[in-house]
């Protein structure tokens, strides 16, 4: 007997995921595209052509304004890009004297650099973060040595939404002659009308990490690469004999048009006032639950980009998943809300009058 077709996850109460509802567009646009392979483009050129297009949309977010001179790709999320930054890095090290080849990174990076430490042989020195969840620079000063391929910063970590100092942690890579990855999967597509330090046209930085399909309202999978030159992508070329295209810098081989074609047609759609609109009432929710939270006395974590950590209680964390919200918690334990472009206001105060009558 036929089984009825499950439906998709509902957004009305997701509160703590990073992902969002794609732009009707972006949606069209996968559709159009699911059977081509950017992985082989000389065969599918219209798709390459596409990705091209998404690459230097990306960019242009990332130099906060005309299109940058940059290279890079459309990943399946976050966790390629920065496991792909880690082996470029590890693949252009000059040697260490003995010493293992490490990458330093806050203890804010996402759990993608232990995968790509475990995966690629390299040593992953994770250091603490100052009093205000940002990456502590005298540590990163101490870590690094001349087995350091890579220094990694955080531009919107993913438990508090913590910009990193970018500049200074540039400056450290560049004296020990390693490389340097900023990590805005999320945060980059928020950063761009904020006046934060965080991309190439305000440090040294030679890769980074930014996602479409988290706020850029593109289809999952839709993440992003962006290298400052070649040498960073032509540091992943396999030969590939048997394709069209004679050589392949990417992870996954094979990949789906739907996501370089979903992340053009969004930021096609999008850029740059429907983000920046975007970008100005998530950090007004924000501030808002903030706001709410604290003042029904929860030690709240004031929010820097739009995400709202709070020590809600486990009874009431627990009651609120029982009442149908979707959260998460830090690893600290507090209340993770994320304020992506699903998010209302109205589902906000309806989660706020639920906590209220739990507590009742």
């Amino acid at each position: 007997m036929r089984q009825p077709e499950p439906e998709p996850q509902s957004f009305d109460r997701v509160l703590s995921s990073m992902c969002t509802e794609p732009h009707p567009d972006a949606r069209a646009a996968a559709e159009r595209f699911l059977a081509t392979n950017p992985g082989d483009p000389a065969t599918y050129e219209s798709v390459a052509e596409l990705e091209a297009r998404a690459v230097e949309g990306l960019a242009t977010l990332a130099a906060h304004s005309a299109p940058a001179d940059a290279a890079g790709y459309v990943t399946s999320g976050g966790t390629e890009a920065n496991v792909q930054a880690v082996r470029s890095a590890r693949n252009r090290h000059g040697g260490s004297d003995g010493n293992e080849v490490n990458v330093v990174a806050p203890a804010s990076a996402h759990f993608s650099f232990t995968k790509a430490a475990e995966v690629l042989g390299v040593e992953l020195r994770t250091v603490p973060l100052d009093d205000d969840f940002r990456a502590d620079v005298d540590a990163v000063a101490a870590a690094v040595n001349d087995g350091t391929a890579l220094v990694v910063g955080v531009a919107g970590s993913t438990e508090y939404g913590r910009v990193d100092p970018i500049p200074e942690l540039a400056a450290i890579a560049e004296e020990v002659g390693a490389r340097f990855h900023v990590d805005a999967a999320w945060g980059g597509f928020v950063l761009p009308f904020t006046d934060h330090a965080w991309a190439f046209a305000d440090a040294a930085v030679d890769t980074l990490t930014i996602d479409p399909h988290k706020y850029g309202q593109a289809p999952v999978p839709a993440g992003g690469l962006l290298a400052r030159e070649d040498a960073a992508l032509d540091a992943l070329a396999v030969d590939t004999p048997y394709l069209e295209s004679r050589s392949q810098a990417t992870l996954t081989g094979t990949r789906s048009g739907a996501g370089v074609a979903g992340a053009v047609a969004a930021m096609d759609a999008l850029w740059p006032d429907g983000y920046r609109e975007a970008a100005e009432r998530a950090a007004d929710n924000a501030d808002w639950l903030a706001d709410e939270l604290a003042d029904r006395g929860y030690r709240v974590v004031e929010p820097e980009l739009p995400l709202v950590a709070a020590d809600v209680p486990e009874s009431e964390f627990e009651s609120l998943r029982d009442a149908g919200w979707k959260v998460s918690r830090t690893g600290a334990g507090e209340l993770r809300v994320v304020c992506m472009p699903h998010v209302t206001r109205s589902a906000l105060r309806a989660f706020v009058d639920d906590l209220d009558r739990i507590r009742r």
